[in-house]
């Protein structure tokens, strides 16, 4: 893992640190380097119980992308940093454990693309939300089109895209493109009060939870199949005598 991507564990649970404060964590080669290489690697990894993407210091989660590196490119290579933006974020969408973008400060453009990829999102009170590409004469290249409409709705997605304008937090809650907002100070234990409380439920159902809120075509005919996976499960066993018995369920992702 490169530098610019830090990573810490506690309790299964993985913090990914966007180490660009300078940059104000803008998305450079870099980091789409190291976020590529960590969730390739634990993707088949069960002993997570849950992944935080965070920025360094306290003015930005990622403030965009950094423009600097792609403004000369030709069409062929401007699609191609696109099509791999697309392809590692959707690994963070597809990802089998819950992953929760802790937000502290500007979150634009690129970085607002890849908090949107995350299954979560929690805010301090003083977060700014937007994607300004239009401003520089372009579109979002790393899913916004598709995924702010489904977040927010087709309609003021469409006004956000266009306008460029930045929304604060209390906006993006009301919007529902955010879960949560805090003061400074408490956005990182309030995304692991929600992940120790996510580890604490069936693995495999979790898993298979997100897979089917992911799914792109049949989502029906993933989660009948996927609901007869879970309960032959021992989870299931261990669940349902656990309910009987009037006791908590430990569960071992089987």
């Amino acid at each position: 893992m490169n530098n610019v991507i830090l990573i810490s564990e506690e309790n299964k649970i993985v913090t990914l640190t966007i180490n660009r404060p300078e940059a104000l964590n803008a998305i450079n080669r870099d980091v789409m380097d190291g976020l590529k290489s960590f969730f390739e690697e634990h993707k088949d990894n069960d002993e997570l119980r849950g992944v935080i993407i965070v920025g360094s210091g306290d003015k930005a989660f990622v403030a965009g992308a950094d423009i600097k590196e792609f403004s000369s490119f030709n069409s062929e290579e401007g699609s191609a940093l696109s099509k791999k933006g697309q392809d590692v974020f959707a690994a963070i969408e597809n990802f089998h454990v819950p992953v929760i973008a802790v937000i502290n400060g500007f979150t634009l453009g690129g970085g607002c693309e890849l908090a949107m990829a995350c299954h979560m999102r929690v805010a301090t009170d003083r977060s700014k939300f937007g994607q300004p590409e239009v401003n520089l004469g372009l579109i979002p290249g790393y899913g916004a089109t598709q995924r702010l409409p489904k977040l927010i709705g087709r309609t003021k997605a469409i006004e956000l895209l266009l306008t460029s304008d930045m929304i604060d937090s209390n906006t993006a809650l009301q919007l529902g493109l955010i879960n949560h907002v805090t003061t400074v100070g408490e956005e990182m234990n309030k995304a692991k009060e929600i992940l120790n409380k996510i580890a604490s439920k069936g693995p495999i159902a979790v898993k298979n939870i997100l897979a089917c809120v992911n799914a792109e075509n049949d989502g029906y005919a993933l989660e009948y199949k996927l609901f007869g996976e879970c309960i032959v499960s021992e989870d299931a066993k261990e669940g349902a005598a656990a309910f009987v018995e009037k006791r908590k369920a430990e569960f071992k992702g089987k």
